[in-house]
Parts: C-alpha cells; structure tokens; sequence
C-alpha cells in the first residue's frame, strides 16, 4: 500500500512538582522529516499542546451550547447541528486567529473564546459590522474584543488522575483521592531522533 517516512523523536520527560517528581520516556513520530526546519526539541515542547482539543470539546459543550442538548430529532437534523456548531466555532477561531496574528508573538491560547462567541452574538443581533466596506478588517470587531481582553498566561499545572465521580457520593472521603492542583515544571532531554520508512 505504499510506505510513509517517519521521523520518531525519543525523548525523557521529568514533571516535577511539590506532589513529587515523575520521569518517563517517550517516542514522539513525525511526517516532519527536516530536524533543522523543525528541531526535536520545539517538536516535543509542542506535544502538551494536543490537549488543547479538550478545550474545543468544553467550548463547544458549555460556552455555545450552554450544557443543553442538541435540538432536533431526526438523524439529518442532528447532522445539520452538529456541522452548524462546528461552523460557527471554526469561524470564532479563525477570528481569534487573525486578531492574535496582528500582534507579533501573541499567545491564541491567551485569547477568550467566551469573550469572541459574546461579541459575535451580539454582532449577529444587532447586526453591527455585518455588511464591509472595500477595506478588510482581518480584526473586525470580535478581535478587537479579544485582543482587549487577554486572558492571563496559562500556569502549567497538573492533577493527579483520579475517579471524577466515585460510585457512591458519600465514597470520596473513604477514597482519599487527591484532587488539588500543583504548579508544575517541565524538563526535556532529546535522547535520540531517527527517520524510519514502515
């Protein structure tokens, strides 16, 4: 069926916080064959950034859908809401995006979805901004919300895994799960990186 190049990046990752310290090794694999474009190191400092999509599904979930349930009831109307959510979330990020990109190193990670999604409901309410002029505002109005309002920098923290909802309500107490939160630190050791055809 074809053969695809790999690059696999092994890596020891140490977290160390005042819960304690924890070292494991990792292999990272990539179509980015190139390690002077896109050295190991940048790679595997971008790995934690995956878990980014679990703010997509929350966005999507709480900020847009306000925890309710989706409306229709035949299975093309599920569809055609699932594919209008998706949409306008895309939409909201592309906006984020090029409001972030006008600001040489801003963070997208700083910037509000809740803070976009409000401002773009009220465009659509009002229906301010909604017809352009000949000049394009890659901004507009729901960047200039965002960039106004930055969110803080993220802290990188970390929680121990845990059952999020014991079988009984009374049990977490006879549990003694650890749900706090801890500031943590990151240290990263390239060991080794090669390319491999499977």
């Amino acid at each position: 069926m074809g053969t695809l190049d790999v690059r696999i990046i092994e890596c020891e990752i140490t977290i160390a916080a005042t819960a304690g310290r924890t070292t494991g090794v990792y292999r990272l694999a990539t179509t980015l064959l190139d390690h002077r474009a896109h050295p190991a190191f940048e790679l595997v400092k971008l790995y934690h950034e995956r878990w980014e999509v679990e703010s997509a599904y929350f966005a999507i979930k709480k900020s847009m859908l306000g925890r309710r349930v989706l409306r229709a009831r035949t299975t093309p109307g599920i569809t055609q809401e699932v594919y209008a959510l998706l949409t306008a979330y895309q939409l909201i990020r592309i906006a984020i995006a090029d409001a972030t990109d006008t600001i040489p190193g801003a963070d997208p990670d700083r910037a509000s979805f809740s803070i976009a999604l409000q401002t773009a409901r009220d465009q659509v309410i009002q229906a301010a901004g909604v017809i352009a002029d000949t000049v394009v505002d890659l901004v507009g109005t729901i960047g200039r919300a965002v960039l106004d309002q930055p969110m803080p920098t993220r802290r990188l923290r970390l929680s121990p895994r845990a059952v999020k909802r014991p079988l009984s309500r009374y049990a977490h107490k006879s549990l003694r799960v650890d749900r706090r939160t801890y500031k943590a630190t990151i240290s990263i050791d390239i060991l080794s990186t090669q390319t491999t055809s499977p």
